[in-house]
């Protein structure tokens, strides 16, 4: 996507807006619909407190999600364009049945964000465009977790909140010869500032987990992306499509939650990988068809995992389509992917070495596996005015 396409393509690189001539405008909606069943072979509530009442498997954590997004370009003169692109670039949202093996490491989380990220092109000629752009972030997190109380009831303490970060994208496109574009994005890091609340729904619950309800605040020190890309035409109706993503998500480290209490978010990630490989084939002079793999090396190691976000190494296998409509300058885009996520491990207790371990000896221990996988459906309408055809 770095090297260009879709007008969409200046997500990851804003100087390809520079391929559309004129007043350009794209509106996505992308449904994720992810699949993750968690099984356990060992748990301490279960052993410990009750196997009647924790003694529960999921059959699927993950939420289905629909994500909106919109991009637009306008070109001011032969050299200079203005552009602006509304994402939201990080999403999670998973949900437990109350009283499940794993209660202690997770009930239920949720991340939203929507980014503004104004940008201005240049082509400097005919092979070369650079870019720079701005990017206003909001976010917003919430996660909950059972605490281990000798009272009835749903004994949960829950941390949530939402905030502002800021940060810069930049890009260039490079055109060596006819057929062969090549393109280099950059989005920096965004240090998000969180304001919220931890609450508890006891207070006996709250004394177990060691927290004072009220105002907290943290600093999530989200990644900075590098992403490369080329388009090269390797027949009259193929064009060969390449990329390569990395992601800085070691810089995330530990979350300190301050304020009424004081929290660790000990995140501990590596950073991610991303390598696809694909081919267009222009079937007809309005119908375009794509297809490709990627493999995806995931930031969360087996180290630092948990139940709430059991993420690990996963294929991609997509397919797509252009569509051009007989109304000049109309267009629709629709893809598919199949996401095989590799066989997960969760480990958590004394001795495992993960910093998410709970310190409460009785409920510490939790083992189990988790089988994933995702599947994404994308649609999008893009529409040029003063398009030359």
């Amino acid at each position: 996507m770095a090297a260009g396409g879709p007008l969409s393509s200046m997500f990851w690189n804003p100087a390809t807006m520079t391929q559309y001539d004129g007043k350009a405008f794209e509106a996505n909606v992308t449904g994720i619909f992810p699949k993750a069943n968690q099984s356990y072979s060992t748990s301490s509530l279960v052993n410990n407190i009750s196997p009647l009442v924790f003694g529960n498997g999921v059959s699927n954590s993950g939420e289905p999600a629909a994500v909106p997004s919109s991009f637009s370009s306008y070109q001011i003169n032969d050299r200079l364009w203005l552009g602006m692109a509304i994402t939201a670039p990080f999403g999670l949202s998973v949900a437990f049945p109350g009283n499940w093996a794993g209660s202690m490491y997770g009930e239920g989380a949720s991340v939203k964000s929507l980014n503004f990220s104004p940008s201005v092109a240049y082509k400097i000629n005919e092979q070369l465009s650079v870019a720079v752009g701005f990017q206003a972030q909001w976010m917003s997190v919430n996660h909950s977790q059972f605490v281990p109380v000798n009272i009835p009831g749903a004994n949960m303490v829950n941390i949530g909140g939402d905030g502002w970060g800021y940060g810069f994208t930049a890009g260039v496109t490079y055109t060596p010869m006819p057929g062969t574009q090549l393109g280099i994005g950059y989005r920096s890091a965004i240090n998000q500032k969180i304001s919220g609340s931890i609450v508890a729904t006891t207070p006996l619950a709250a004394a177990a987990a060691g927290i004072t309800p009220g105002s907290v605040g943290t600093t999530l020190n989200l990644p900075d992306q590098l992403s490369v890309g080329l388009r090269q035409r390797i027949a009259d109706r193929w064009t060969l499509l390449a990329g390569f993503e990395f992601a800085n998500w070691a810089r995330i480290g530990t979350a300190n939650v301050t304020g009424s209490s004081t929290v660790n978010l000990p995140f501990q990630y590596s950073n991610g990988y991303f390598y696809s490989l694909g081919f267009e084939y222009q079937a007809l002079s309005n119908l375009t068809l794509r297809t490709g793999i990627a493999y995806e090396k995931s930031p969360i190691t087996d180290l630092v995992r948990t139940p709430g976000l059991p993420d690990n190494d996963r294929m991609w296998y997509s397919v797509g389509a252009t569509y051009k409509a007989p109304f000049k300058g109309l267009s629709f885009d629709v893809g598919y992917s199949y996401i095989d996520v590799k066989n997960t491990p969760v480990n958590l207790g004394p001795g495992t070495g993960n910093p998410w371990t709970s310190t409460t000896a009785a409920v510490a221990t939790y083992v189990g596996s988790v089988q994933s996988n995702i599947q994404i459906v994308s649609l999008a309408a893009r529409y040029q005015w003063d398009a030359v055809k």
